[in-house]
């Protein structure tokens, strides 16, 4: 089966410095696959290139076959590419149903019904997207009134809403509490299998990233020096050292003294 997203020889220089440096990999429907690295190694730059926001200076980025480099990203978007980020944008002011019909109305093409906000508007498909990600009894509420969980939540809705094959998500657990964190990628995790997503995504919470990843790759100075399972990665001496000096490792003596 060919991969959903292949990205090959992905590079981005600054002046001098080389954010990313011939950068290889792929992610297959249904699968989470993990981007880590120490701070400033790439992974924003990376995400960045993958859903057009800004262009590679060499490398191709293939979705499901169809080469995607300098697309502007609503291009991207339209070919099935959804994207969260770490700090939550929604409309306050309007409900957490609106913010996901605003989405809907404008993946369907029907940006004339914003205006005056037709409160019909893929209602009924707004609701399912809140049914699948638990906020049903929140859909008339205001989204400046939503706890901080709940808003990821609705991110996630609204990320869903051009009926992605890829998810990208940027640090989507940042801010969360633990429980939030866990409960919003096992959510993630079901979603992605019963739809056939792809997820990438990055994060800093390691135990996030070891309880829900399929595979973890890590990125340091803009290339990649490890990709495998979970227990691979932890086990490999060079991730090892880097996020020993980095204080971030994730002790894989914990996980595996729970399992024993």
């Amino acid at each position: 089966m060919s991969p959903l997203l292949e990205v090959k020889d992905l590079m981005k220089s600054y002046g001098g410095v080389h954010a990313v440096r011939g950068v290889s990999f792929t992610v297959a429907a249904g699968q989470m696959l993990a981007l880590i690295g120490p701070n400033g190694a790439g992974k924003s730059t990376c995400f960045n290139m993958l859903n057009g926001q800004i262009p590679p200076d060499a490398g191709t980025v293939r979705i499901e076959g169809k080469d995607i480099k300098g697309l502007p990203p609503r291009a991207v978007w339209r070919l099935g590419v959804g994207r969260t980020f770490q700090i939550t944008a929604t409309f306050a002011s309007m409900t957490v149903r609106e913010n996901v019909q605003v989405a809907l109305i404008s993946f369907h093409g029907l940006i004339s019904r914003v205006f005056g906000f037709a409160g019909a508007a893929c209602r009924e498909e707004a609701d399912a997207l809140l049914a699948l990600v638990g906020l049903t009894t929140q859909a008339e509420r205001p989204c400046g009134e939503l706890a901080y969980g709940d808003l990821k939540r609705l991110e996630l809705a609204v990320a869903l809403a051009n009926q992605p094959r890829l998810l990208l998500m940027d640090e989507p657990t940042a801010g969360m509490a633990p429980r939030e964190r866990v409960e919003l990628m096992r959510l993630t995790a079901e979603i992605a299998r019963a739809k056939g997503i792809g997820v990438l995504f990055t994060e800093h919470d390691m135990d996030v990233v070891f309880e829900h990843a399929d595979e973890v790759m890590v990125l340091n100075r803009g290339q990649l020096i490890a990709r495998g399972t979970p227990a691979e990665v932890r086990r490999d001496p060079q991730v090892r050292a880097i996020y020993l000096g980095e204080g971030l490792l994730y002790d894989a003596r914990h996980r595996e003294g729970t399992a024993a």
